[in-house]
């Protein structure tokens, strides 16, 4: 059997800015449950689910801190469509008062962005076919 990518786990400090910041750059996630679980997950078309927790690793890692700091070793890339809903996505996390490491910009390959979700993980928004569920 091939090894296969299921799920991407962020361990957030705050889990509702965290979902709010994904509703807005586009994904159907559900709200947090009040009360509930601090688990909030969205099966995307590729198969791979986005999980968003604030007590997995705090939890079951004794060895787990939180990362300090502004630089990252891993980037979440999210295909888009368009360059110019790349540009959008953009403006409206940006004006919504989100970091943005990269402004839009045509890289050595795809059209791309960066913006930072509330926990500092370098979000790449691209126009890049390849990453396309389609492809």
């Amino acid at each position: 059997m091939e090894l296969q990518l299921s799920m991407v786990v962020l361990e957030v400090a705050d889990l509702e800015a965290s979902v709010r910041f994904y509703q807005r750059l586009g994904l159907a996630i559900p709200d947090v449950v009040p009360g509930g679980r601090p688990v909030v997950g969205h099966r995307m078309g590729s198969g791979v689910t986005l999980l968003l927790t604030s007590d997995f690793a705090s939890r079951y890692d004794p060895t787990w801190s939180r990362p300090e700091g502004r630089g990252y070793s891993q980037m979440l890339e999210f295909y888009v469509g368009e360059d110019a809903v790349v540009d959008s996505r953009w403006n409206e996390l940006i004006a919504a008062g989100y970091v943005g490491r990269m402004p839009p910009t045509q890289t050595f390959g795809p059209y791309a962005a960066i913006v930072e979700d509330p926990d500092g993980n370098a979000i790449l928004l691209t126009s890049d076919e390849a990453a396309s569920p389609e492809s």
